[in-house]
């Protein structure tokens, strides 16, 4: 298992989204977005998934998974790797339903300041659509790789 550094956390938390690849039955890669949730102590990131597509049925026959998260404005990036784990809709913790609630009303914000600054978006706020998580990834880390170009660090 590989810990997840504090810096690494923080960046991972202030990103509104992140790409979770998974390997599908055909042998390909199949990329989702998903929210994080939380970096536990021992590194094991949480997410949660709205659906029980392709990114479950994936996981479910192969555990083997990569996060990757970038900031273009920052030209900073991680991808990690590890092994997921799923735990069902029933075994959620309020705990994590409310993180996960918390980090909604946050991006419906975010995206409620920016219409109201004039930026284009989108025209409705689909977050408010979002349906009740159906289960939460709990990945173990295995790698971490710094995306941003060698020069850059």
């Amino acid at each position: 298992m590989n810990k997840v550094a504090p810096e690494i956390a923080k960046f991972l938390h202030s990103q509104p989204f992140i790409v979770v690849s998974s390997i599908g039955p055909d042998g390909l890669p199949h990329n989702s977005c998903k929210g994080l949730v939380e970096i536990g102590p021992d590194g094991t990131v949480y997410l949660l998934d709205l659906y029980k597509g392709k990114t479950h049925d994936n996981l479910e026959k192969n555990p083997s998974v990569s996060i990757c998260a970038v900031d273009e404005h920052r030209f900073r990036g991680y991808c990690l790797k590890g092994k997921a784990r799923l735990v069902k809709e029933g075994q959620l913790a309020e705990a994590v339903v409310l993180a996960w609630e918390k980090k909604l009303t946050a991006r419906i914000t975010h995206r409620l300041i920016k219409n109201l600054k004039g930026e284009p978006g989108h025209a409705s706020h689909p977050e408010a659509r979002f349906p009740e998580p159906k289960y939460l990834i709990a990945v173990t880390v295995s790698e971490v790789v710094d995306l941003t170009p060698p020069p850059l660090r």
